[in-house]
């Protein structure tokens, strides 16, 4: 399959919310986003943005590193937040259940590489780096799924 590829560079934590509010509009069930990128690179800051855009009332959004996922209804559309960093092997991920949940749930993955070969096909990928300044950041993203593209157009620009 053919690898395609956009970049954004956020100059704010705002910046990096309204991408996320952007993207959380065009998410459906069965969607997976695999967030990656270094510690502190605003992982969890854009997993937070678009969970909360997409719940009727504001909620405290935790972190899941210690409960490694967070569930939440959003409208009658169950989101899962997930943080696989303190994973040791893939078979961790099905004993969470995400595996089933990639299937019926939109789901946020912070540190995607813990899945190994159960990571979907059908994902995209978002890659944090730091940018130049230092609330900047850079944005890949990445997907080789067919509609993508076509979901993503318009995203890129406040």
């Amino acid at each position: 399959m053919l690898q395609e590829t956009a970049r954004i560079t956020l100059s704010s934590p705002e910046q990096t919310a309204a991408l996320a509010v952007r993207l959380g509009a065009r998410l459906k069930p069965g969607d997976t986003v695999l967030l990656e990128g270094s510690i502190g690179a605003g992982k969890t800051h854009f997993a937070r943005s678009l969970i909360q855009s997409r719940l009727a009332l504001p909620e405290d959004i935790p972190s899941p590193t210690f409960t490694l996922v967070q569930t939440y209804d959003a409208d009658g559309v169950e989101i899962w937040h997930a943080d696989l960093y303190r994973l040791t092997s893939p078979d961790d991920v099905i004993e969470l259940g995400l595996i089933d949940a990639f299937d019926t749930a939109i789901c946020l993955v912070e540190w995607p590489d813990r899945l190994g070969s159960l990571e979907p096909g059908n994902a995209l990928k978002l890659r944090f780096s730091q940018g130049l300044a230092e609330d900047e950041r850079e944005v890949s993203m990445t997907w080789t799924a067919p509609g993508w593209a076509a979901r993503l157009n318009g995203i890129l620009h406040d």
